[in-house]
């Protein structure tokens, strides 16, 4: 099977994260644009040699395309960019030509843009850190009660809302495309969602107009990757706190329960009962609410056992916001996760983004072991990665430090990998850097 995959910039998560999966299954070519034409936290991606690389590709079976990247130049850049609609519009019809000459399944994602709740301006426009409170709050009055005052200035409030309008009216045009039949599947992601806002506004309207709409966004070209799998797999999921499965997490607009349900159905897969399941799919869930360790929002913590059951199973830790449950976790290592039965861990980020991520190695390694083209060595860097990432560095070393440094972290580490060396009976040679030279991500290279 040949796969094309333009990611959403060139982050870990987004570029060598889909690599490892896709190299679970032996049997799958996985074509990815060289990293250096993807955007950044300050750079735009190279759109006209992405252009040059996808028409070139050989014929393929599927092409996966987060469509920011080569409408804007990224996430990041659809927020900052200043081109014109009509620009951007000349640019993707261009795009639209050499889609349609491949002949190829097209699963697509394009972002609702997102409006953060703070003053940072890191991944948006400059006037954020002066008025990003303010604009989001005008967002949600405005659509919860219909009318809000705006305490901005005219002229960005003016900006901003332009902004919105030029990329809401280039999602309607690829929501025409797939009208058209030149999309199998299109999402619609929504990205820092809040119940309410200017983006859940937009997300109603193209739903009325037939578009599917998703929280969600780092993670949902992995599920778009689980759904041109098409073999289907039966999942069951058991939430560790059961009565509390209607909480909505953080950066969501949807109750966990209905975030699992979306992420299951978006990935091809079936809910399913306990006894039919393929795959058990265990939530440690939270209670009362969603904790974050790095903003120091505390919440109560796994007080129970856990021990792996006879059947398949994956395990998606969002119990925390960015970051494993450390009693959780304590937990799951008494288990021998070197078993053929466990079929992954997450905790990256928010509760979508570690559903998608986790479902689509999940169900990579179950058809690739099904159809005997199943890479050992590709399931145990996942798993190796996401323990290293959302257990040893977002839950723990991440606290000790202040600013990136990779020796500090080198040395803080090395506990934990012995850990993760041990349970997944493996051994560990990795080097780590910081891509974008911020906390927030960490890349696990492996040596």
């Amino acid at each position: 099977m040949k796969i094309a995959f333009v990611p959403i910039d060139n982050r870990p998560v987004c570029y060598t994260l889909p690599k490892i999966i896709a190299s679970i299954d032996k049997s799958i070519d996985f074509y990815l644009p060289d990293r250096s034409l993807l955007g950044d936290l300050d750079k735009s991606a190279d759109i006209k040699n992405l252009y040059n690389w996808l028409n070139d590709l050989p014929k393929l079976d599927v092409i996966i395309i987060s469509l920011d990247t080569l409408t804007y130049g990224g996430l990041i850049p659809s927020r900052r960019c200043d081109d014109s609609f009509e620009k951007i519009k000349n640019r993707i019809e261009k795009l639209k030509s050499i889609l349609q000459s491949k002949e190829s399944k097209i699963y697509a994602v394009s972002s609702i843009m997102r409006i953060s709740n703070n003053y940072c301006n890191e991944e948006e426009k400059l006037y954020w850190s002066l008025y990003g409170k303010d604009i989001f709050e005008y967002s949600y009055n405005l659509d919860k009660f219909g009318h809000a005052v705006a305490n901005v200035p005219q002229e960005i409030m003016e900006d901003y809302l332009s902004t919105r309008k030029r990329n809401f009216e280039i999602n309607k045009i690829f929501l025409d495309w797939k009208k058209e039949g030149l999309f199998n599947t299109l999402i619609f992601s929504k990205d820092d969602c809040a119940p309410f806002g200017l983006n859940v506004k937009e997300a109603r309207e193209l739903e009325q107009l037939g578009g599917y709409t998703k929280t969600g966004a780092d993670e949902i070209p992995l599920s778009l990757l689980s759904k041109s799998l098409e073999k289907s797999l039966k999942i069951c999921p058991i939430f560790i706190e059961p009565n509390e499965k209607g909480l909505i997490s953080n950066y969501e607009d949807v109750s966990v329960e209905n975030s699992v349900k979306g992420q299951i159905e978006l990935a091809g897969c079936d809910i399913s009962q306990k006894e039919e399941a393929d795959i058990l799919l265990y939530i440690n869930n939270f209670i009362g609410h969603q904790g974050e360790i790095v903003m120091k929002q505390p919440t109560q913590m796994f007080d129970g056992q856990f021990k792996s059951p006879n059947k398949y199973y994956m395990v998606a830790d969002v119990r925390f916001a960015n970051g494993a449950d450390n009693n959780f976790i304590q937990e799951l290592f008494k288990n021998n996760l070197a078993e053929s039965n466990f079929y992954g861990y997450s905790a990256w980020n928010t509760t979508a983004n570690t559903l998608g991520s986790l479902i689509c190695g999940a169900k990579m390694k179950f058809l690739a072991e099904k159809y005997k083209n199943y890479n050992k060595e590709g399931f145990e860097k996942l798993q190796i990665t996401r323990f290293l990432d959302d257990w040893a560095y977002q839950a723990n070393v991440r606290q000790e430090l202040t600013e990136p440094n990779t020796d500090d972290l080198r040395l803080k580490i090395k506990k934990y990998e012995k850990d993760v060396s041990r349970v997944l009976q493996t051994d560990i040679d990795v080097s780590y850097k910081y891509p974008w030279n911020r906390l927030f991500e960490v890349e696990i290279e492996f040596n």
